[in-house]
């Protein structure tokens, strides 16, 4: 295992990283030097930070068709593409452009070039329903779509123009007729145009966070914001290992429309001269592949990427061995899966790490050495990032060791949600995180559940994930997630979601037995649904809102579903 280069930070780090005067928290990195230059943009930026060296060497590959574009191929489309879409399709400075676009080595050119043409970019699924994509259009009001043929037929009708993008660039020069309108944007390359007057404080991308504590909200990000995240999240990552960054193959396989992917594939990694190899979708088998084809270094995840990774492979048969970091984020992972996936591949340096939409997915990164590996925290703060833990009803500060409300302020915090402006979220710079965490006397961030997430069982505060770490480790379920729902005596009751090993004969008694056996009595689980699968984001977080909408939703308890309450009546849910 290739470890970061630093050392960890004296016994008494506490003294170093907390203040106890203001409550706030600071990164015990050294800060990093931003750029100051009001009038930068992020493209400019990434420009200016790509190695000039070695112009051929490939940025983007098709996991798939190894089709290549290399860093002066990038450089050269996004200027087109940003060209075309000023001279052919008028857009002007603050326009917005909906992407509706699946991974592909395609994508972040599309993305660059929007925001090269000083407009904004709002992304999503691919696979959005046409409601979805209504109230997308309703809510940004895009002067443009890019979409592809496989959506297209499901975008509902709309009054704006829509350009088909192709996954791969030679398609669109095999002159295949519904990638014309595309083909013809990239015509001006030989045709500069001067840089628009776009500044760091300026709108740069509106991404939707993912809803699982309420409607999805459209989070504005800014030039500055998206510089902060290519310097204190991906370039300083990178920076703490010992190979050069250029020499990195990334396999990427979350989704770009997702903040995690997007700031990764589409920003920070083109800043560095990494090579990123593209899968439009995941599959375990075909990540495999491409690990040993292109000798892949690093693979950020998600936990159920990681679960796949553990399954699909026989360690001794398949070490995948060139890789060198898993980086796990977006949702958390248990235990067992994490010892699971470093006993599968001790050679690899596993890390979690935690951003949100709201911050540019800055916020903390894991962080090993030779001698302190802990693998089931989100790691120490980011450069120039601080933080406050704040008790979620005195609201007072809270030191190490203390669980509260995660606070985050620094450069990579949102503008504010679209259309919501004075939302609560953001507290005199300070993002309310919603996450219950705490900080070590080392430093190191964990996360014990969401705020809204916690169920409050007759005054007494459970998380949903502690539940769900014990439930998950019972040799006979294979995924579980935990809600809450109402109760007249209690005012809530834990509610489990369990999936059963096939075969099973798991019953509903059995597993609150199983965790009544493990926990206070007042975190025992009142009431169990056996399911076929756990809803989750793309990202990989589980949907709880949906399962709480399916109890609500629910009249009559089924066969397969079990109260403590009073086993001889019908469930009230």
């Amino acid at each position: 295992m290739q470890d970061a280069v630093a050392v960890p930070g004296p016994a008494n780090a506490a003294a170093t990283f907390y203040c106890a005067a203001t409550g706030v928290y600071a990164s015990t990195h050294p800060p990093v030097a931003l750029p100051s230059d009001p009038s930068l943009s992020l493209v400019q930026h990434i420009f200016a930070r790509l190695p000039a060296a070695r112009p051929d060497a490939p940025a983007l590959l098709d996991a798939a068709t190894a089709e290549a574009l290399s860093r002066a191929d990038l450089r050269r489309l996004v200027s087109a593409l940003a060209a075309g879409l000023r001279r052919r399709r008028g857009l002007r400075g603050g326009d917005v452009v909906l992407l509706a676009l699946p991974n592909s080595i395609a994508f972040p050119v599309a993305f660059l070039a929007v925001l090269a043409a000083g407009s904004v970019a709002t992304t999503m699924s691919p696979s959005s329903a046409p409601a979805e994509i209504i109230a997308r259009v309703r809510d940004t009001s895009p002067a443009l779509v890019f979409a592809t043929p496989d959506n297209v037929g499901k975008l509902p009708s709309l009054r704006v123009p829509v350009v088909l993008v192709p996954d791969a660039f030679h398609l669109a020069d095999d002159g295949a007729p519904e990638f014309a309108p595309f083909r013809e944007l990239l015509l001006f390359d030989s045709e500069p145009l001067p840089a628009p007057p776009v500044g760091q404080d300026d709108a740069a991308a509106i991404l939707y966070s993912s809803g699982t504590g309420g409607r999805s909200k459209g989070v504005v990000l800014t030039h500055r914001n998206l510089i902060a995240t290519v310097e204190l999240f991906v370039r300083f990552e990178a920076s703490q290992y010992a190979t050069p960054a250029c020499d990195n193959v990334y396999l990427a396989a979350l989704p770009m429309f997702h903040v995690y992917g997007l700031s990764l594939f589409a920003v920070g990694l083109l800043s560095l001269g990494s090579t990123v190899v593209v899968m439009k979708r995941f599959d375990a088998a075909d990540a495999v592949k491409a690990i040993h084809r292109f000798k892949v270094t690093h693979f950020p995840v998600v936990p159920p990427i990681m679960a796949a990774l553990v399954h699909a492979t026989k360690p001794a048969a398949m070490p995948l061995e060139s890789l060198v970091q898993v980086s796990t984020g977006a949702a958390p992972s248990s235990g067992g899966l994490i010892d699971d996936f470093v006993k599968a591949f001790p050679h690899v340096d596993f890390i979690q790490g935690y951003g949100m939409t709201e911050s540019a997915a800055v916020g903390t990164r894991g962080f090993n050495t030779s001698k302190q590996k802990k693998y089931a925290s989100v790691g120490l703060l980011a450069p120039n990032m601080h933080a406050r833990i704040v008790h979620v009803e005195t609201g007072c500060c809270l030191p190490p060791g203390s669980c509260g409300e995660l606070w985050l302020h620094g450069p990579a915090i949102m503008k504010g949600y679209l259309n919501h402006e004075t939302s609560c979220a953001i507290n005199d710079g300070w993002l309310r995180t919603g996450d219950i965490a705490y900080f070590d006397f080392d430093g190191y961030l964990y996360i014990v559940g969401r705020l809204k997430e916690v169920i409050k069982y007759k005054g007494f505060q459970i998380a949903p994930a502690d539940l769900e770490a014990i439930l998950i480790e019972h040799p006979g379920i294979v995924d579980v997630a935990v809600t809450s729902t109402e109760d007249e005596e209690a005012g809530e009751i834990p509610v489990a979601f369990v999936v059963r090993k096939s075969g099973s004969g798991l019953s509903c008694t059995q597993v609150m037995e199983y965790v009544a056996k493990q926990v206070s009595p007042y975190k025992k689980v009142r009431k169990v649904v056996f399911v076929e699968s756990i809803p989750k984001s793309p990202a990989g977080k589980v949907l709880r809102r949906l399962l709480k909408d399916s109890l609500a939703a629910s009249t009559v308890a089924g066969p397969t579903s079990y109260s403590e309450s009073n086993s001889m009546r019908h469930s009230r849910l």
